[in-house]
């Protein structure tokens, strides 16, 4: 359908991705499941889904030379959307199950498990958006769907350091379990969510329309 933005969810081999096609569907994208890089770098947008280990995403990833279709694109200012995993690889590094696995550098900061009595952090919680966030437009009091045991627990873009006019800095939503942790990232055409959207009923539903709004 004409005036539909096209979206690519990267098929890599991991990740619920026939549900965030589904939501991405219902929500007015034009979708489409490949790992072809010339597709993906013409889509208007980019998902990332991601579930499991750190490692063995970043390893899917390296397999369709995922790292540079995202880097490609944010190179061109092209916006991607992490979810989940997706979004943890984002960070510099994780350390899981006693392995220390690099991820594609794009944020400061490694993703290491949860401290709280119960883990994995499952099920619907609140999260804290900042003022003027795109992606929580309208939504900022809602619940969202979350399942990780890992997470990154702080971020931090190098205090001290002078600040670039220039440059909005990253806009970072936090949630809370045994602890503040990430719960998503807007930054520039790089956004992502620790939550799943596509889980998240309606609330989730409106973050997907507010992300392809951006596009």
């Amino acid at each position: 359908m004409a005036g539909r933005p096209t979206v690519v969810v990267l098929d890599y081999g991991f990740g619920n991705v026939r549900s965030a096609v589904r939501a991405l569907e219902r929500v007015g994208a034009a979708v489409e499941l490949t790992a072809d890089p010339k597709v993906a770098s013409v889509a208007d947008g980019l998902v990332v889904p991601g579930v499991g280990a750190f490692a063995a995403v970043m390893d899917g990833l390296a397999k369709v030379r995922g790292g540079q279709i995202v880097e490609r694109r944010l190179s061109g200012g092209r916006p991607v959307l992490g979810i989940c995993v997706g979004m943890q690889i984002m960070f510099d590094a994780g350390d899981e199950h006693g392995e220390h696995t690099e991820g594609l550098a794009q944020w400061p900061g490694v993703v290491d498990r949860l401290e709280a009595p119960v883990v994995p952090h499952m099920g619907w919680d609140t999260v804290e958006p900042p003022a003027g966030s795109v992606l929580f437009d309208g939504i900022e009091d809602e619940r969202f769907y979350f399942v990780h045991s890992y997470a990154a627990r702080s971020f931090d873009l190098g205090a001290g350091e002078p600040v670039d006019a220039r440059f909005k800095p990253p806009q970072v939503t936090w949630s809370d379990h045994g602890g503040r942790f990430v719960a998503a990232v807007e930054n520039g055409p790089l956004s992502a969510t620790q939550f799943h959207p596509e889980k998240s009923g309606d609330a989730g539903a409106q973050l997907l329309r507010n992300w392809l709004g951006s596009l």
